[in-house]
């Protein structure tokens, strides 16, 4: 695995890169290609200690964020949250996860495979707005995210409130 690390507020030391690597290791057999592993390792007021990793490899991202009182232990939370994300959506992993490996995973935990439904369908004109005018709609409707037509670059964008209650905002690469 490619791993590439930042700190904020806080260095990045061996051991903590050490645990990253041993724990994020096991999840090397899983694929074909050669994952890009991102993490960002943020220390806030507090004694937040935040770690959000993001695993890329063949078109897959899969991410995990995970904040305790302890650098470690969110280390050791964000991994757990990968692995349930890889084994919650198997069946739909099949093409990058090695086969063999598969049945494997299968063999040592049953994980029922969720079912996912569309329960409601909402249907609206878009119209084209700046990012400043997207996030005052949103926060009157008091919505978590918001899709609007990006007046800047003419292509659907979804704004949305992250956990740290800044925004962030989605728009496709063309």
């Amino acid at each position: 695995m490619k791993y590439i690390y930042t700190g904020k507020g806080m260095e990045v030391t061996d051991t903590l890169k050490a645990r990253v690597e041993k724990k994020l290791g096991k999840f090397e057999r899983y694929f074909r290609d050669e994952p890009e592993v991102t993490v960002r390792f943020k220390l806030q007021k507090g004694a937040r200690n935040i770690v959000e990793i993001t695993v890329v490899v063949g078109g897959l991202i899969l991410r995990a964020e995970e904040c305790s009182n302890d650098m470690y232990m969110s280390i050791d939370r964000a991994v757990e949250k990968l692995e349930r994300q890889i084994r919650r959506h198997r069946t739909k992993l099949e093409k990058r996860i090695r086969p063999s490996e598969l049945e494997a995973a299968e063999n040592e935990e049953a994980v029922e495979e969720p079912s996912y439904d569309v329960v409601r369908i909402k249907r609206f004109g878009v119209k084209p707005m700046s990012v400043e005018d997207a996030i005052a709609q949103m926060e009157l409707l008091g919505h978590d995210f918001f899709l609007f037509l990006n007046e800047e670059i003419d292509t659907l964008c979804v704004l949305y409130r992250r956990h740290d209650g800044s925004y962030g905002l989605l728009q496709p690469e063309m």
